[in-house]
């Protein structure tokens, strides 16, 4: 017995339903800008994917521009708002790691946030696009003492310690050099937000951090949060500016935020007692999640911004401290939306799978599921086999009548974990040589990119005011095998 294909299938999650219109743009988890033309083509500020292909080739990652900025001012503008009565507002730091090439970092200067980077790689981007270095911070948990020395060349306005053997080292080398590093204390305030396992950060059982816990090897008992407070304030060649924590990421609810920024408060207030100093900043993080598929619903940059002041005004308050300066780093939610990634379609097949238990007891019930191959795969996007990320697509090229029909978008790498898309209603008529969006790609698809099965990797495509410009060119065959040392170059 077969079910027709053009019903919900039961091989789909619950959470997805067939389309009304499997032609319409599903808001919102497309960047503003991104519509269909009277062809059925999926356009851009004007430009249809048809020009993109024929012009840049695919796959492609496409982004808005416009978007990336619009939202960029809606962090700093509804920050700045909510916060304006606590301590005159916040430093938002965009959080590099997310997607990062000399225009990002441009517009992000433009539009009056800061950079967060990682990496001396990301050092080096933010000075080529000339961003000054007060406007910058340097994270990892493990960075090397070339990197802690380039972020002092560059005189960089936070290095955020992850450990207490790094705030030592950060120290003697700064003191080599006659300098003071200006310093934030990562720590991990034990707030478990609900996310996958790898992306959440602030539990104890992980890399980052400094534990505000009570496991310690400390003679006097002390956490190892207070460990390195008591450290910082001893060394002549470290400013501990305050503390910083980032409790994972794809966030929905707010809760997590204000747990954690009541205990970091509250740790900063007994701190600032006992110490008998002033730690002027506190770092909340970022972690704000955006649309994947029609069902996510991320909170407006306004509604967070207010959520978190008013925790923040009233535990001061209760504390009877001065506000410290609040800073955030979103990355994600700026750059997340503003950005689909574009495929042409290859091979395609249907596949009958068993229902685990049909309706009607029949246990001979089997239901299509159809796999469409694109021309890229985990090397442009690893977050669905990283962390099951769940994506969305639609037919990009052209207007379909036909049925929808339950399909995987697949790529073509030779492993079979290789998913792009996990489960998506496209039309039946999808076939070779159709051009597929898949939206949502602007975060973490470009930046953890490989070559795998020796894929050149993707460029990627700024779009505004009609016109589209590379703004990372995509990789050549001669890229690749320029970095092969081992044959004589011919």
């Amino acid at each position: 017995m077969t079910i027709n294909a053009t019903h919900a299938s039961p091989l789909a999650p619950e959470w997805l339903a067939v389309p009304e219109d499997l032609n319409a743009l599903q808001a919102p988890m497309w960047a503003a800008g991104v519509e269909k033309n009277d062809a059925g083509e999926v356009t851009i500020d004007g430009v249809s994917v048809s020009k993109l292909k024929e012009q840049y080739g695919t796959p492609l990652f496409v982004m808005s521009e416009s978007d990336f900025r619009s939202r960029a001012r809606a962090f700093k503008d509804a920050f700045d708002s909510a916060f304006a009565d606590i301590c005159g507002g916040v430093d938002v730091y965009y959080a590099g790691k997310s997607f990062l090439c000399t225009a990002v970092a441009s517009w992000v200067s433009e539009e009056g946030l800061r950079l967060d980077t990682c990496s001396g790689g990301e050092l080096a981007v933010a000075a080529r696009a000339g961003i000054e270095g007060p406007n910058l911070g340097l994270h990892g948990n493990n960075k090397s003492d070339a990197e802690i020395k380039r972020a002092l060349d560059m005189k960089v306005g936070r290095i955020v310690v992850d450990s207490l053997d790094e705030l030592e080292r950060v120290a003697k080398i700064a003191s080599s050099r006659g300098e003071t590093a200006k310093v934030m204390l990562r720590l991990t305030p034990g707030v478990h937000a609900h996310t996958h396992e790898f992306i959440a950060t602030a539990h104890e059982d992980q890399k980052f951090g400094l534990s505000m816990a009570g496991d310690t090897t400390d003679e006097a008992g002390l956490s190892a949060a207070e460990e390195a407070v008591a450290a910082a304030t001893s060394y002549a060649s470290i400013e501990l500016l305050g503390l910083h924590c980032h409790i994972g990421s794809q966030i929905f609810e707010p809760d997590g935020f204000a747990l954690a920024a009541e205990k970091l408060l509250g740790f900063l207030a007994s701190m600032q007692a006992k110490y008998s100093i002033v730690m002027p900043e506190l770092d909340l993080g970022g972690g704000y999640g955006i649309a994947y598929t029609p069902v996510d619903t991320p909170r407006p940059p306004a509604e967070i911004a207010q959520a978190m002041a008013a925790v923040v005004r009233s535990k001061c308050a209760e504390l009877d401290i001065t506000p410290p300066r609040i800073s955030i780093e979103p990355g994600r939610a700026i750059v997340g939306s503003t950005t689909f990634t574009l495929y042409e379609v290859g091979t395609l097949k249907t596949v009958r799978v068993d229902a685990t238990e049909g309706e009607d007891g029949d246990n001979n019930v089997t239901y299509p599921r159809r796999y469409v191959s694109v021309d890229g795969g985990m090397s442009d996007n690893a977050r669905p086999v990283l962390y099951d990320a769940d994506y969305s697509a639609i037919l990009a090229s052209r207007n379909s009548s036909a049925d929808p029909q339950l399909s995987r978008v697949v790529g073509k790498h030779c492993e079979s974990g290789d998913i792009v898309v996990r489960d998506v209603y496209l039309p039946a008529d999808v076939a070779a040589g159709d051009l597929l969006a898949v939206p949502g790609t602007g975060a973490y698809c470009w930046a953890l990119s490989s070559n795998y099965n020796y894929l050149a990797r993707p460029g990627v495509v700024a779009v505004s005011d009609g016109a589209a410009r590379l703004i990372v060119r995509g990789e050549t065959e001669e890229d690749l095998l320029n970095r092969d040392m081992g044959v004589a170059n011919v």
